[in-house]
């Protein structure tokens, strides 16, 4: 029996990897074995669970969707040099069993994550809805990051959800906080203003401010009346 855990998981895909040949094939596993090794250095051995795939590797990441999100990201960048690697991200139930003392990971949350690699480009990643959903609960604000790439159809007919990182999501997510701070900001001034009004009376309240404008235009003139004074005009 095995033990039954919700995970991110991590599938980075070597695109055309059964096409090409041996000695190719050889250089690319070289190469990605040296990727995860410096993306996976930031997460704790017990935290995570790195497993051979024929085209790639996925990596098992617990309790850390935001760790698999950087991880992803840590990968691609590290890849830029020529590895045509893509990325599937998603969380979900995998299973651990221990087969003759080695851990062996299987489930519905790597197999997703297979597909969402299958279908991104090279240098790029997509992740699914359940890993959306997880990163906004673990570090709420950060699935801004990913918008709507579409909907994906499998081979078994299985259709997928799936997000893409949108550099321009996160812009509209702060021009949108921003925008709400001036709208409370301003209704907190209108709100001072209705109290003050309702304090003094309507009148009374526009007699303020007028004798208020009418201070600032003399204190104005008075100050420019001495400058010209100063400068002899």
């Amino acid at each position: 029996m095995g033990e039954s855990l919700l995970a991110s998981v991590v599938f980075l895909k070597l695109a055309d990897f059964a096409r090409r040949s041996v000695t190719e094939q050889a250089r690319m596993r070289a190469q990605l074995e040296a990727v995860i090794a410096v993306t996976t250095a930031e997460l704790e051995p017990t935290d995570r669970v790195v497993l051979d795939a024929p085209d790639g590797v996925a990596v098992v990441v617990l309790a850390d969707p935001a760790g698999a999100l950087r991880l992803a990201e840590r990968a691609l960048h590290a890849a830029a040099a020529g590895l045509p690697l893509a990325a599937g991200l998603n969380h979900g139930a995998v299973q651990v069993r221990d087969e003759k003392g080695e851990a062996r990971v299987e489930g519905d949350g790597i197999a997703v994550a297979a597909q969402a690699a299958n279908f991104a480009p090279p240098a790029e990643l997509l992740a699914s809805r359940a890993f959306r959903e997880a990163l906004a609960s673990a570090a709420p604000g950060r699935e801004a990051r990913l918008g709507v790439a579409g909907t994906f159809t499998d081979a078994g007919l299985r259709a997928h959800a799936f997000f893409r990182v949108d550099a321009t999501a996160q812009a509209r997510r702060v021009r949108r906080h921003a925008v709400l701070g001036i709208l409370v900001a301003a209704g907190l001034v209108g709100a001072s203003v209705a109290v003050r009004v309702a304090a003094v009376g309507h009148d009374a309240f526009v007699q303020r401010l007028e004798q208020g404008y009418e201070g600032a235009l003399r204190a104005g003139g008075d100050a420019l009346r001495g400058w010209a004074k100063k400068a002899g005009l």
